[in-house]
C-alpha cells in the first residue's frame, strides 16, 4: 500500500531524514514514533506529496508520489498534526468541499457524513461556522473529511492530541474497521500506550534514521514500548 524507498529529505545542511525505507502493507495500522524533530512529519508530508525531497522513492499502491501524485492523491487521506480548516466556511461546507475534490455522488456523502458526524457527535455543529470549534472539534471535522472518500491509505500525524477520551476511542474504532476492511494506516503519535495496543508493526525513528522496525512483538518483546523506547533514545 506504501512503499518508502531509501528517503532521504534535507534542509540546507541538515538531514531531516536519512535513507529511511519502510513498508506499510495492506491491513496493517503502522506506528511511526520518536522525539520531536526525529523526521517523522518530514516523512508523512513526504508520502503525501507535500514535501518535495532528496533522494529515494514513495510508492502508493505501486504508483510514484513524484510522477503520479493526482493518482497517488486520489487513493489518500492525510491528517496534519495541526488541521488548518477554513474557517470562514461552516462543517458541512467544508465536508462538501472535500466531497466536491473527490467527486463523491450526492447519496455517498450524505450518508457518510451522516455516519461520521453522528459517530462524533458533530451532526448539530456542521452549520456553524469552523471558526467557532475548538481544536477537538476542528480535529473531528478533520477525520471525518479524511473518511469521506474512502481512501484505501490514511497518514495521520498525532491524530489523538486534541481528541477527549470517547472520540480517542471511537478514533481507534474506525482505524482498526478500516484496515480490516483492506485499508491500511500510517500514523505518528507520541502515545506510546496507544501504539502498543492498537498497532501492527511500529518504527522507531531518531535523528532522521530508522532505528527498529517490525511487528510489536519483534520491536518490545516482553518489555513495554516505552522501556524499548527510551532504551533506543539513549
Amino acid at each position: 500500500m506504501l512503499k518508502i524507498n531509501n528517503l532521504t529529505k534535507n534542509f540546507g545542511d541538515k538531514k531531516a531524514v536519512d535513507n529511511l525505507s519502510l513498508q506499510i502493507n495492506s491491513g496493517e495500522i503502522y506506528g511511526f514514533i520518536g522525539h520531536n524533530g526525529a523526521g517523522k512529519t518530514t516523512t508523512l508530508k513526504s508520502a503525501v506529496g507535500i514535501l518535495q525531497f532528496d533522494e529515494g522513492e514513495i510508492l502508493i499502491n505501486g504508483k510514484s508520489i513524484k510522477e503520479n501524485p493526482l493518482e497517488c492523491k486520489k487513493e489518500l487521506a492525510y491528517i496534519p498534526d495541526n488541521p488548518d480548516l477554513y474557517d470562514f466556511m461552516t462543517g458541512i461546507q467544508y465536508l462538501n468541499f472535500i466531497a466536491d475534490i473527490f467527486e463523491i455522488s450526492a447519496g455517498e456523502r450524505q450518508e457518510r457524513i451522516k455516519k461520521y458526524a453522528d459517530i462524533f457527535s458533530l451532526t448539530p455543529d456542521l452549520a456553524e461556522s469552523i471558526s467557532s470549534y475548538s481544536h477537538g472539534m476542528k480535529q473531528k471535522l478533520a477525520i471525518i473529511s479524511a473518511w469521506i472518500h474512502s481512501p484505501k491509505l490514511i497518514l495521520m500525524d498525532e491524530p489523538f492530541v486534541g481528541l477527549d477520551p470517547k472520540a480517542s476511542h471511537l478514533l481507534k474504532g474506525m482505524m482498526r474497521e478500516h484496515c480490516d476492511n483492506g485499508g491500511a494506516i500510517f500514523f505518528s503519535t507520541h502515545v506510546l500506550e496507544v501504539a502498543e495496543k492498537l498497532c501492527d508493526k511500529v518504527a522507531i525513528i531518531k535523528n532522521g534514521r530508522l532505528i527498529k522496525s517490525g511487528t510489536m512483538e519483534e520491536v518490545k518483546g516482553d518489555d513495554s514500548l516505552e522501556e524499548v523506547f527510551l532504551e533506543l533514545e539513549g
